[in-house]
């Protein structure tokens, strides 16, 4: 910034503490749209914005200053009180939870800041009690019986962070009692074989539809609703890309209806069916020479499977736990995306599978369906 440009600045916030609002946001404005100005400039000018009552400016301009870092503390807490303020109660948590891990690993933190993490700590004590009570009624009035599910009413204690997870390690809901497998054998799975045979007709569906890259998208998507501290290099990329048939439990229409031997060979598979959360159904595509990095997956009440398609020579291999498997074009791999995994292709062309969800074997049918019901719960609260 120049010298005048510092000067301007000074003068701002100079009038945002002595309460001109107006004065300091035309500086800020002004300073913005001469050049690039540091986060703590866009996160002034939201300061003084809201204090114009101008709401939907203050946060675009908290989300610039977000952009340029998203771990900044000062506007996480501003976003989260600025939403909670705007009433949107659920997105405001996720700020806040967002500012609350990001301080937990910063030494020497300022008063005022420690004054807004105290109160986003309070915040979340007081929205995990309604979290609980939210999803214990749900269930209660279906007619869930903590003595007769023991196992989904542990779940519940853990979801509500009661209990602590053990080995597996889902990021965002635990089953208790599973075994801890990396990976599952195809012989276990009385549909597999028949999915298989299907291996060459899919293939060709799929080298079909990907003429079309405009079906593909990046895995790993930013949504600016969400904070982003995701630190994975392939966010955004297309060095893993996804061609969807079904998302969150919905078809995809225009994939589906191009894919129909496709669809007709995983109608015999036991997909993972939670209303708008599952199945997951895609191809799964990694760039030559592109990594996955280790990470876990959402829940353990379900395995993930790879039909392998296209495999160049010398790809790589899928890491689960301590387990390693090489894929090999039409033999499923079949594990538990709960545990650490990492994937790499090493080879010079693309490697795709046919990824999909199944429901975890040792499930009831009973469990599955209270499971589907108390995550359609948990899904529903965070949009209430």
């Amino acid at each position: 910034m120049t010298t005048g440009g510092d000067q301007r600045l000074q003068r701002a916030l100079a009038a945002l503490r002595n309460g001109d609002a107006a004065e300091a946001a035309e500086l800020l404005q002004a300073l913005t749209a001469a050049g690039p100005v540091a986060a703590s400039t866009w996160l002034a000018l939201a300061f003084a914005r809201v204090n114009l009552d101008q709401a939907d400016a203050a946060l675009a301009a908290v989300d610039r200053a977000l952009q340029l870092e998203p771990r900044n503390l000062r506007a996480l807490l501003f976003k989260a009180d600025h939403l909670d303020r705007l009433g949107q109660a659920s997105t405001a948590l996720q700020f806040y939870q967002a500012a609350l891990r990001v301080a937990a690993a910063t030494p020497q933190l300022p008063a005022d800041v420690v004054q807004g993490l105290n109160r986003a700590q309070d915040v979340c004590d007081r929205r995990a009690a309604q979290y609980e009570n939210y999803l214990l009624e749900t269930l209660e009035d279906a007619g869930f019986s903590r003595r007769e599910h023991p196992r989904v009413a542990e779940s519940l204690d853990i979801a509500c962070g009661k209990a602590p997870v053990q080995l597996q390690q889902p990021t965002r809901f635990y089953f208790p009692g599973l075994p801890q497998r990396a990976f599952y054998g195809r012989e276990e799975f009385p549909w597999v074989a028949e999915l298989e045979a299907q291996t060459d007709a899919i293939r060709e569906e799929l080298l079909a539809i990907s003429r079309d890259d405009r079906h593909f998208q990046p895995y790993l998507e930013v949504n600016e609703h969400q904070p982003i501290l995701n630190s994975s290099r392939n966010l955004g990329s297309m060095d893993w890309g996804a061609c969807y048939l079904w998302r969150e439990g919905e078809r995809v229409a225009a994939v589906a209806e191009q894919c129909p031997r496709t669809v007709a060979a995983l109608e015999q598979v036991p997909l993972c069916l939670i209303p708008g959360q599952m199945p997951s159904v895609l191809f799964s595509r990694l760039a030559p020479g592109a990594r996955i990095e280790p990470h876990h997956g959402a829940v353990n009440s379900r395995l993930i499977c790879h039909l392998p398609l296209v495999v160049p020579s010398h790809c790589g291999e899928l890491r689960v736990g301590n387990y390693s498997r090489a894929w090999r074009e039409g033999e499923l791999l079949i594990f538990d995306d709960s545990v650490e995994h990492e994937a790499w292709n090493q080879s010079q062309e693309p490697r795709v599978v046919l990824l999909f969800d199944i429901w975890r074997p040792e499930l009831s049918p009973e469990e599955r369906g209270w499971l589907s019901q108390l995550l359609q719960a948990v899904k529903a609260y965070s949009f209430e």
